[in-house]
C-alpha cells in the first residue's frame, strides 16, 4: 500500500496500481471532493489492429465521454503510418481524454481527466470493453487541492 496525497491533504492509502473495479471505492474515500479526477490507464494486450486505426479510436474515446457524461468540444488524432500507433485528445467541456498507442506491444496509455458530475471511471470502462485488454492497470488522482478553490 502507498499513501496518495494531495498538498495540505490528509493522506489516502490506495493500492499504487489498482484494478477498474475498485476506482470507485478510492474516489470514495475522501470526504472533502476534489475538484476532479485523473486517471491513468496503462491497458496491455490489446489487438494491434485497433491501436493501429484513428477512427476506431476516436469512435471509443467519445462512446467513453457519452458513457461519463462528458461534453466532447473538439477532437484531434495522429496516426503515425501503417502498421504504427495513433496519438489523440478529445477536449471536453469537463477537461480531456487522451490516448497514445503501441500496436508493436499492444500497449495503450489513456489519460482521463473529468470534473463536475462527470463519472470517468465509466469512461475507463467503456475504453476496456472496447480494447479488450488482458491487463489494465489504472491510478486515479485526486486534482484540486482536496477540493478547495
Amino acid at each position: 500500500m502507498v499513501a496518495a496525497t494531495v498538498a495540505g491533504a490528509q493522506a489516502l492509502p490506495m493500492a499504487a496500481v489498482i484494478q477498474a473495479a475498485d476506482i470507485n471505492s478510492v474516489i470514495a474515500l475522501n470526504p472533502v471532493p476534489p475538484i476532479g479526477h485523473h486517471l491513468l490507464a496503462d491497458l496491455q494486450g490489446i489487438n494491434p489492429d485497433i491501436l493501429a486505426n484513428p477512427e476506431q479510436i476516436e469512435t471509443a474515446l467519445r462512446q467513453a465521454a457519452a458513457a461519463a457524461g462528458a461534453t466532447p468540444i473538439f477532437a484531434k488524432f495522429h496516426h503515425f503510418g501503417p502498421g504504427q500507433g495513433v496519438t489523440g485528445v478529445l477536449l471536453l467541456q469537463e477537461s480531456h481524454i487522451s490516448i497514445h498507442t503501441w500496436p508493436e506491444r499492444e500497449f495503450a496509455a489513456v489519460d482521463v481527466f473529468m470534473c463536475g458530475d462527470c463519472q470517468p471511471e465509466r469512461a475507463i470502462a467503456v475504453l476496456e470493453q472496447v480494447f479488450v485488454p488482458r491487463e489494465s492497470r489504472i491510478q486515479v488522482i485526486e486534482r484540486g487541492l482536496n477540493g478547495e478553490a
